[in-house]
């Protein structure tokens, strides 16, 4: 009788352990797990922040510091440490590391009260070799307001002259590469919401219709009155006709105030404007920047 005794004491001591030590693996389970989610929330804090600072760079890194702690303290807070760094142009990208403190629950009950997660984000902005949401208005490389150092003269008003550049070209693009002319309903489209598609650098075949005489894109552009509209930057041309092409080398961020079509010699009012746009950075960029920016996430 006196080992059944000793046996079940011994057994319920090593059954209140065995409890302790599966209460104590689950709290830390459920700890962990909740520090997993912080540190996941953080990540997506400094990616944030990152993308939001790289829309000024590299011309503004002082607004590109304000909104890493912007964005960081509307997304949780935390510590945010972050430098500037040059990939392609100087300040180009910015380097963000945020630390936060996640609580513990259970852990504490192990002298656990928080643990320090951290998340680092860079984010480069630059010029694209390739656009989405193009609008098919040609703009020569020549415009004396696109040669202004080191940028565009933004916000001045000017006029886009639609005149003929060639035999049957009217500065109108072919964004799907297609040949002849894609006509008035489809260049309409294309101002009202953008080519669909992507607008790669290269050359692109004209559209040899005056299409803005048609009064759906004559519609369109008043829609747009306005709004920022993405169009090629061109430096060359060739061809004649229903061949006539323009070498596209960039794009410029447009703002239309109006436009007024009178046939061949219809003419497009506004200013460029520094936007960031939907596209494919540059591997270089320097020689077609013309303050179209498009921001992603490196490193």
């Amino acid at each position: 009788m006196n080992r059944l005794r000793s046996d079940a004491g011994q057994a319920a001591v090593v059954t209140v352990v065995f409890i302790t030590v599966l209460l104590g693996a689950v709290a830390l389970v459920l700890d962990v797990g909740s520090w997993f989610r912080a540190q996941r929330a953080t990540q997506s804090a400094a990616d944030a922040a990152a993308l939001a600072a790289a829309q000024e760079l590299p011309e503004d890194t002082g607004t590109a510091s304000g909104l890493v702690t912007q964005y960081l303290n509307s997304n949780g807070g935390g510590v945010a440490e972050f430098s500037f760094s040059s990939s392609k142009l100087t300040n180009d990208t910015v380097n963000v590391k945020v630390t936060r403190q996640a609580p513990g629950v259970f852990s504490k009950l192990f002298g656990i009260d928080s643990v320090s997660v951290h998340a680092n984000a860079s984010a480069r902005s630059g010029s694209m070799d390739s656009a989405r949401y193009a609008a098919p208005i040609a703009v020569d490389r020549k415009h004396p307001l696109l040669n202004c150092k080191p940028l565009p003269c933004f916000k001045q008003a000017t006029t886009l002259d639609l005149a003929k550049t060639g035999p049957g070209a009217f500065r109108l693009l072919n964004l799907d590469r297609s040949k002849g002319g894609t006509g008035g309903t489809i260049d309409a489209e294309w101002i009202l919401r953008g080519f669909a598609g992507t607008t790669d650098l290269g050359w692109y075949g004209s559209d040899p219709g005056a299409a803005f005489n048609d009064s759906k894109f004559d519609d369109a552009l008043n829609i747009r009155i306005g709004d920022e509209l993405l169009f090629p930057v061109y430096d060359a041309v060739k061809g004649g006709g229903s061949n006539f092409e323009y070498r596209v080398i960039g794009f410029v961020g447009f703002v239309v105030t109006g436009f007024n079509p009178k046939g061949s010699k219809s003419v497009v009012d506004g200013y460029f404007v520094r936007v960031i746009w939907e596209g494919i950075q540059s591997d270089s960029g320097a020689e077609t920047d013309f303050g179209v920016r498009t921001v992603e996430l490196v490193g």
